[in-house]
């Protein structure tokens, strides 16, 4: 991965990360500042915690993608650590996925003359879990990169031995 992906990518990451993190902080403050909305709060509503539990899956991902990046620079990205952080990213988009499935959940009622839309918004959600199951299968890749680079560390030691 060159310096130019690395830093764009790195960019990338951090306006996003500090604009969910800055959404994140006003819907909160949003919502613990009263939920009296002749005051003009914002009720405390299931909706708006699940769009708060969603943002913080997006934001693990992030962070761990973050990390990923690093340990490629570092060119230590064929190690065990980095399974932590792609099994993070796995959890995290599954989480998304449940999260997405609740908002369809509290959307369907109201959406009884046109079921459609809730079936579409099932569909996303189980293209967001396709998504964690693509992840599944980089990490199965990753995971035989690895015993390669293990592998051909112990053959380089033995051919060392022998020479």
């Amino acid at each position: 991965m060159g310096k130019l992906a690395v830093r764009a990518l790195r960019a990338v990451l951090v306006v996003v990360l500090a604009g969910t993190v800055f959404v994140q902080a006003l819907m909160l403050w949003a919502l613990i500042s009263g939920n009296d909305p002749e005051d003009g709060a914002l009720p405390l509503t299931p909706l708006r915690v699940i769009t708060i539990l969603g943002i913080g899956a997006a934001q693990v991902a992030m962070v761990c993608v973050w990390r990923l990046v690093a340990m490629v620079r570092r060119g230590t990205v064929f190690s065990h650590a980095a399974f932590r952080y792609v099994d993070a990213i796995i959890g995290a988009i599954v989480a998304a996925a449940l999260v997405w499935f609740a908002a369809t959940a509290l959307n369907a009622p109201g959406q009884r003359d046109d079921p459609g839309v809730t079936l579409m918004m099932g569909e996303v959600g189980l293209a967001i879990l396709g998504g964690a199951l693509i992840v599944l299968v980089l990490r199965t890749l990753l995971a035989q990169a690895v015993a390669r680079d293990v592998e051909a560390a112990e053959m380089q030691a033995e051919l060392d031995e022998v020479i």
